[in-house]
């Protein structure tokens, strides 16, 4: 999974897959983690880090669909609330 291309409802390249969390009561996956291309970045108004891409934290409800690359059921703009995910 890790590496995959993610891409919302209008088409726009979000990122790729670079984990994901779960819930260890349920053992279902709850979270992706995207690393969000530059573009993205820049549109849903985050700063860019000096080394390496910003990643998100992406809820599962939103994908759509899931094969040779992740389809989300939402627009760019309808992410503009995704939290970035911090390392614990």
């Amino acid at each position: 999974m890790n590496g995959m291309k993610v891409i919302t409802a209008d088409a726009y390249i979000l990122g790729e897959i670079e984990g994901a969390h779960a819930n260890t009561d349920t053992w279902k996956i709850t979270h992706l983690d995207i690393g969000l291309t530059k573009d993205a970045t820049k549109e849903l108004g985050f700063k860019k880090p000096m080394l390496g891409a910003l990643s998100v934290c992406l809820p599962v409800s939103a994908v759509k669909k899931f094969g040779d690359v992740i389809t989300l059921n939402q627009s760019l703009m309808e992410f503009k609330n995704l939290k970035e995910c911090k390392v614990e």
